[in-house]
């Protein structure tokens, strides 16, 4: 076991860290994360070292305290599940740190998918939320609905750069440039997941052309057909 941890501290309410994360931290002394993470273990924080980051002072950050860490241990929480849309920070870590251990969380798009009753097994996981092109995988949510499957999509939130932005409205307005009836594409958006500010919007694809959704949203392209045991 090493003396740093990558955890998963789930979508956003408390209830949704599990037992195993929430000892980690308690056990650890220092803390480095993003301000709405903090949030949700901000319980556990008390008498830890604790680094509020952003995007732009992450890299300081964690170089800070690499150089002092020495044997205590540092948690670093995501977020939702630390294997799923984290792989940049994730690696950064492991250049910086080495050998890291990597403890899962629970996602935001499991709780999306649940509440729009769609198996993550007839579907297909989808995040645009990564800084490297997104090209290959906007092809990809083409060739799942296509195929037929349920897409469970993490948009992309780009406010500096418009042309990087790849949120629930530029999704609508891509697939329908791209020939598909968006007007038939059931879909679902939820917003601030197990939180008291959580939101859904129920409707179809075309619907979102022109709306604005917070940066923390998931959205569900709902192509499930109910296939019961009862019919083989």
């Amino acid at each position: 076991m090493t003396n740093v941890f990558a955890v998963g501290v789930g979508p956003g309410s408390p209830k949704y860290v599990t037992e195993l994360v929430k000892q980690i931290i308690l056990d650890c002394d220092v803390v480095i994360g993003y301000k709405y993470t903090m949030q949700t273990i901000e319980s556990l924080l008390k008498g830890k070292e604790v680094h509020e980051i952003t995007m732009k002072n992450q890299e300081e950050a964690y170089q800070k305290v690499a150089k002092t860490l020495g044997q205590k241990k540092l948690v670093v929480p995501f977020t939702g599940d630390v294997n799923f849309s984290e792989s940049e920070v994730v690696d950064r870590l492991i250049e910086i740190f080495g050998k890291i251990t990597i403890i899962p969380g629970i996602s935001a798009t499991q709780v999306a998918a649940s509440k729009a009753q769609v198996p993550l097994d007839r579907s297909k996981v989808i995040t645009m939320h990564i800084t490297t092109p997104i090209e290959e995988k906007k092809l990809e949510l083409q060739k799942a609905i296509l195929d037929g499957f349920s897409v469970v999509l993490v948009p992309r939130p780009w406010p500096r750069d418009p042309t990087k932005h790849f949120m629930q409205s530029e999704i609508a307005h891509y697939l329908r440039k791209n020939g598909f009836d968006t007007k038939r594409l059931r879909v679902h958006v939820y917003e601030f997941l197990t939180t008291d500010k959580e939101t859904e919007f129920v409707g179809f694809v075309s619907d979102l052309e022109g709306k604005e959704f917070s940066d923390l949203s998931v959205m569900v392209i709902n192509q499930h057909k109910l296939e019961s045991y009862i019919n083989f």
